[in-house]
C-alpha cells in the first residue's frame, strides 16, 4: 500500500474542499491515486446529497442576467438550508454556472438544464458544503419587437424582471424595483387573478358596515371598493415609488412606453420552513454518540 503523504491529502483537500480525515481515507482506498480518489468520491457523493434531499432548503439567493440589447432576459432561485451558505463563494459560483446555462439556452426547464455536468456540480456542492442545495425555478422572459426587459435585484432574496413595449433599460429596471418593493398582485387590473377578486369580495361583504344593506346598494359597494382594490393591487395603477405624484403607467408612458409584464421572485416564498429545536438537535446527537 502507497505511503499517503501529507502534501498529497493537502491537494485532495484543495482540490475537493473535504475534511482532511475524509481525504486522507479516500486516498488510501484509491492506493494513493489522487484521480481515482476524487472518482470515487465523486460517485459517493451522490449518495451523500441524496441523504440531505429531505431537508427544507429555504434560503439562497435570486440572480438574474439582461441581453445586452435588452430583447431578453433569465431569472434564477437557487435554495440552501441556510443564508450563510447562500452568501459562501462556492454557492455563488455554482449559481453563476447554472444561470449561465439559462441565459445560454433560453431553457427554464430546470430537469434537463441539471442533467449531467450540473448536476454533479450540484452533488459536489453538496459534500463540500454538507447543506441541501437546490436548483428550485428559472424563467426567460422576452421583449416584443421594439421593447426593452428590466431587471432588479434586491439583497440576492428579491429579483424582478419588467417587460415594456418601447423606452430604455433604466425604465425597466426602475419599474422592477418598484416591484421588489410593493409587491403588485398583478400588472394591470385586467389580469387580477378571479380567485384574489373573488376573495377579496368575500372579505369586503362580510364587513359591519355591509350589515342589513340592500343588494342594489351592497352591490355598489361592492363594486367601489373592489375598483379601488384593483387600482392598489395592479401595477400600472400605483403611484410610482420614486415619484408617488404620477402612476407606473404615466412614468411609462412619458418614456414612450407601457407595462407588458412582470415577474418576481423572493427566496423561499411558499415552501414551508421546518422550525428547528437545535438543543433538542444536539441533545439527540450527543444519545446518538
Amino acid at each position: 500500500m502507497a505511503a499517503i503523504s501529507a502534501s498529497l491529502v493537502k491537494e485532495l483537500r484543495e482540490r475537493t474542499g473535504l475534511g482532511m480525515m475524509e481525504c486522507k481515507k479516500a486516498l488510501t482506498e484509491a492506493d494513493g491515486d489522487i484521480e481515482t480518489a476524487i472518482e470515487n468520491l465523486r460517485k459517493n457523493s451522490g449518495l451523500k446529497a441524496a441523504k440531505k434531499a429531505e431537508r427544507t432548503a429555504a434560503e439562497g439567493a435570486v440572480v438574474t442576467r439582461v441581453a445586452d440589447d435588452g430583447s431578453y432576459a433569465v431569472m434564477l432561485e437557487v435554495n440552501s438550508e441556510t443564508d450563510f451558505v447562500a452568501r459562501d463563494e462556492n454557492f455563488t459560483a455554482f449559481t453563476d454556472q447554472v444561470v449561465a446555462k439559462v441565459f445560454e439556452t433560453k431553457s427554464n426547464d430546470v430537469a434537463s438544464l441539471m442533467e449531467g455536468g450540473l448536476e454533479d456540480a450540484r452533488q459536489q456542492l453538496v459534500q463540500k458544503i454538507g447543506e441541501n442545495i437546490s436548483v428550485r425555478r428559472a424563467v426567460v422572459v422576452d421583449a416584443p419587437q421594439g421593447g426593452v426587459v428590466g431587471a432588479y435585484v434586491h439583497g440576492s432574496r428579491i429579483g424582478v424582471l419588467t417587460v415594456l413595449s418601447a423606452g430604455n433599460a433604466d425604465v425597466a429596471k426602475d419599474i422592477a424595483m418598484h416591484v421588489a418593493a410593493i409587491n403588485p398582485s398583478a400588472a394591470h387590473p385586467e389580469d387580477m387573478p378571479q380567485a384574489e377578486l373573488d376573495s377579496e369580495k368575500a372579505i369586503i361583504l362580510a364587513q359591519p358596515d355591509m350589515a342589513g344593506k340592500p343588494a342594489e346598494i351592497a352591490e355598489k359597494m361592492v363594486q367601489g371598493r373592489l375598483k379601488k382594490y384593483l387600482a392598489e393591487n395592479s401595477l400600472t395603477q400605483q403611484p410610482f415609488v420614486k415619484d408617488p405624484n404620477q402612476t407606473v403607467a404615466e412614468y411609462v408612458k412619458a418614456a414612450g412606453g407601457e407595462v407588458v409584464s412582470f415577474t418576481r421572485f423572493e427566496v423561499g416564498e411558499g415552501i414551508e420552513k421546518e422550525e428547528v429545536d437545535f438543543a433538542q438537535e444536539v441533545m439527540d446527537q450527543a444519545r446518538r454518540s
